[in-house]
């Protein structure tokens, strides 16, 4: 933070303290808002920074920020000479050969005019493979044909003055199906019975009740029914 002077910033590690006597970064925030209730509130992560800092160099003043390495033209000859010889080379791959950093590598290609062209994956051609793409070109025309293959919806298009609501009904997200019961009494066949709809408990019943209990009843001997 630009309001943490030097002052403030030893202030704040004698807040931290030392050994046993060492204060919590939640204690230390807590501490500095009290003591200065006149400037923005302290976060933890200022408290690791200059921690840091400290057990690193030994002191708290700033630090000037490091300037752009220069590059002279020798390191950029060598450079483009590499990646002359090996295009494919990649760019933290040049920076750890030539010491400098990736983001100057990237500014001199790009100074350079090199651009990263991403390569595309391709499959080998046999040589019969000519003649299977007629078959399936064949193929395909005679599904068409037929009417067998299902439409994507964003090629198709319906040119007219007003929009015409234009639906096509395709394969239906469940599957179609049908239950379906027939019996045989003597030398009569009952049925067959239709139901959209699974056949259940409820169902069941009132077939034998409506369907084939009138039959059955209509006949005397009920050891020549077969189910």
């Amino acid at each position: 933070m630009s309001y943490l002077t030097e002052s403030l910033k030893i202030e704040i590690l004698m807040m931290i303290g030392y050994g046993d006597r060492a204060r919590t970064q939640c204690e230390v925030v807590r501490l500095f808002r009290e003591t200065h209730p006149d400037l923005p509130p302290l976060n933890q992560g200022t408290i690791s920074e200059i921690e840091a800092q400290y057990r690193e160099m030994g002191h708290v003043r700033k630090v000037p920020s490091k300037r752009q390495a220069v590059v002279d033209d020798d390191t950029k000859l060598n450079l483009l000479l590499a990646l002359e010889e090996n295009p494919i080379t990649p760019a933290r791959q040049l920076a750890r050969d030539s010491n400098l950093n990736h983001k100057t590598i990237l500014k001199i290609l790009k100074y350079e005019k090199k651009s990263p062209y991403k390569m595309q994956a391709v499959q080998e051609l046999l040589e019969d493979d000519p003649d299977r793409r007629v078959e399936f070109c064949d193929l395909l025309m005679t599904c068409i044909d037929q009417n067998q293959l299902s439409l994507e919806v964003e090629n198709c298009r319906y040119w007219a003055e007003e929009n015409p609501h234009w639906m096509r009904e395709l394969h239906t997200q469940r599957p179609q199906k049908a239950n379906v019961w027939a019996g045989i009494i003597q030398d009569r066949i009952v049925g067959p019975f239709f139901f959209d709809d699974n056949l259940n408990g409820a169902r069941y019943l009132r077939l034998l009740q409506h369907e084939l209990m009138p039959v059955s009843i209509a006949k005397t001997d009920s050891n020549d029914i077969k189910w």
